[in-house]
């Protein structure tokens, strides 16, 4: 395994800046999530890390070499697509045993064996060694795809939305099976998604890009309680944070720069009938998702709403009165960049 850096990397289509001066640096065995809605430079980073596109400005480098100028073969590097790019008419066995067999490393048949024994067991999926690609279901080829990627322990490892096209259980026991997998490698992992719950649960460091730029870095706790801006506030969080004007929370303390205030919903305490808080509403509808409720609350005097969470057994009730109190409230400048509070 091994260490990359990107210094500066910039790349363009014509007019269009795809990624912007890119500084980004994993240490060996670090699993750093790019989050970011589509167009915000996820893949483009990936292709660039993996030599299928060419920097216009700046380096990159792969284990302390400059990789910049080289072709992606001679780059150490695996690539994990959103869909599963297998072999039809090999078997799982041979699938993952392909990349072992290629003439640039080519590895004795016993260790190739051992290894693909080694990481099906991981996986998962050693029961399925002698089937076809084409008859395993699709969370089984996704694994088998990963493996395939991991097998030979690249430099690094680049996954583009590997998970997405994936139902929400699958998802969700795939989740946490790559990050055991990567911890027990520990393999060097770059991988992109707009999922804040797979930026949330796998990533060491979760990276924001916002129209190519990296806005933040940081543990995925840092990110989520520290934005630096209201873009990467919206980027975490379920259900996503409330950003109101400064104006609908008059009673709230606020620094003078200050134009509107972010409040996480499970920071927002509801009071039925209550007075005090920093604003005063009215239950407009609720969510009942078993172990919680997710209120909505019209704003007195105003069309504004915010989201908030409940104890399913809360005394609440469509078109109660409220008052609300923000207890830990963020701070944001017109431009929506963070203002300390």
């Amino acid at each position: 395994m091994a260490d990359f850096r990107l210094d500066g990397v910039t790349r363009r289509y014509g007019t269009t800046v795809a990624v912007d001066e890119l500084r980004l640096a994993a240490a060996d065995g670090e699993f750093i999530v790019l989050l970011g809605p589509t167009g915000a430079g996820k893949t483009t980073t990936l292709r660039l890390l993996a030599g299928l596109e060419r920097a216009d400005a700046g380096r990159i480098h792969i284990g302390g070499h400059d990789v910049t100028l080289e072709p992606p073969a001679a780059r150490d590097v695996t690539f994990v697509f959103q869909q599963y790019s297998l072999y039809p008419h090999l078997s799982v066995y041979d699938n993952l045993a392909f990349p072992l067999r290629s003439p640039a490393r080519r590895w004795p048949q016993p260790r190739i064996d051992a290894r693909v024994r080694e990481i099906a067991a991981m996986l998962h999926i050693e029961d399925k060694l002698a089937n076809r690609a084409t008859q395993l279901s699709g969370g089984q080829m996704q694994r088998v795809s990963i493996g395939r990627a991991l097998v030979r322990q690249p430099a690094v490892a680049l996954m583009d939305e590997p998970l997405s096209s994936l139902d929400a259980k699958l998802r969700a026991e795939l989740r946490t099976e790559l990050k055991r997998i990567q911890s027990e490698l520990g393999s060097t992992l770059l991988y992109v998604t707009h999922d804040q719950t797979e930026a949330m649960t796998l990533a060491t460091r979760i990276g924001v890009l916002q129209q190519g730029r990296l806005v933040q870095l940081g543990s995925p706790r840092e990110v989520y309680e520290n934005p630096a801006s209201v873009y990467v506030a919206t980027r975490l969080g379920s259900p996503r944070i409330n950003v109101l004007p400064r104006s609908a929370l008059p009673a709230c303390p606020a620094p003078a720069e200050a134009a509107h205030i972010g409040a996480r919903t499970e920071h927002i305490r509801l009071h039925r009938n209550g007075t005090g808080g920093q604003a005063r509403g009215r239950v407009r509808w609720i969510e009942h998702l078993g172990d919680q409720n997710h209120l909505h609350v019209r704003l007195d005097g105003s069309e504004l709403e915010l989201v908030t969470l409940t104890d399913p057994a809360a005394p609440l009730a469509v078109d109660d009165a409220v008052a609300i109190e923000v207890l830990r409230p963020l701070y944001f400048a017109a431009d929506g960049t963070r203002v300390p509070g």
